[in-house]
């Protein structure tokens, strides 16, 4: 358990906005030294200026989490400058939806590369470290929180995409705990799954790189982005209160982390149907009346 983070040292990828953000200014006020990597500059440079401000030590990089080479770069910047991290928050993201056959393999190698080769390049390069860190003090303790989401437990549709991404970081985040319970009592992990909450991850083509152009979008993915923006933007817990939720759960060595605990219920039908080999049960059973409007203006109503 750890409950100490003044002058630990925390990386978070996707701190320039929401959680990352978010999480950066919990840090700071607790005395943390703090990495902070981002793909968006004047985001970054801004989150930055802002940690700097309240007094944190900051190492601020520009990098895309999909690309090996450059988050090799960036565990080795972190290790030259403060040894290995108590913390890592494999936090970047973006949203991507429309119906699943209707994704272009530019598509999908954007979103898995982010959503999962992010998290995967985040527990690669910074876990053996860590490890390294805890057999050579029996005191040091560290902990590793993938962001995932709500998508990662259901399956929604005209979101495939995005919840195959994300159901990938909850598998690789269980596998990770139970790894490290293997190894070691020292290190730790947890996993983030946020329901509605108004940040940055709706409008994440903003930051699509260029050599993975989005094709002209087509019905599913109109609808699919209005929906989202909809529903991000209307949500009432907010990326502060998440974070917060983080750091606490954190400090108790808690692994399931949720920002909308009520939404569990839809979570508990899926999986009762697993378990009794049942059909998936319709995600809108209780909102027929959004099903139905989906339903029409997919097939042209």
């Amino acid at each position: 358990m750890i409950v100490d983070f003044k002058d630990k040292t925390a990386v978070l990828t996707g701190a320039g906005s929401g959680f990352g953000l978010e999480c950066a200014r919990i840090g700071a006020r607790l005395g943390m030294k703090l990495v902070l990597v981002d793909v968006q500059v004047d985001a970054l440079e801004a989150a930055a200026n802002e940690m700097r401000g309240l007094g944190a030590e900051v190492l601020a990089r520009r990098v895309d989490v999909s690309d090996g080479a450059q988050m090799q770069a960036l565990a080795d910047a972190v290790r030259e400058r403060f040894g290995a991290p108590h913390f890592v928050f494999n936090n970047a993201g973006v949203g991507a939806g429309g119906l699943v056959w209707e994704n272009t393999v530019a598509d999908w190698n954007w979103v898995l590369g982010v959503n999962l080769w992010g998290v995967i390049h985040g527990v690669r390069l910074f876990t053996p470290m860590m490890l390294e860190a805890a057999a050579a003090d029996p005191e040091w303790r560290g902990h590793i929180v993938n962001t995932a989401s709500m998508a990662g437990l259901l399956t929604a549709p005209n979101m495939g995409i995005y919840n195959v991404s994300k159901h990938a970081v909850v598998a690789l985040t269980e596998t990770l705990y139970q790894d490290l319970r293997l190894i070691t009592e020292q290190v730790s992990a947890s996993v983030l799954c946020p329901y509605f909450v108004p940040t940055g991850i709706s409008q994440s083509h903003r930051n699509r790189p260029s050599e993975l152009p989005a094709q002209a979008p087509t019905r599913s993915q109109l609808i699919g982005q209005a929906m989202s923006d909809k529903a991000v933007n209307s949500g009432k817990v907010t990326a502060a209160e998440v974070a917060q939720k983080v750091f606490d759960a954190v400090a108790a060595d808690q692994f399931y982390i949720y920002s909308h605990p009520q939404a569990l219920g839809n979570v508990r039908e899926r999986m009762e149907a697993i378990v009794e080999a049942r059909n998936p049960p319709d995600p809108f059973a209780t909102r027929p009346d959004i099903g139905e409007r989906l339903r029409t203006a997919l097939r042209g109503g």
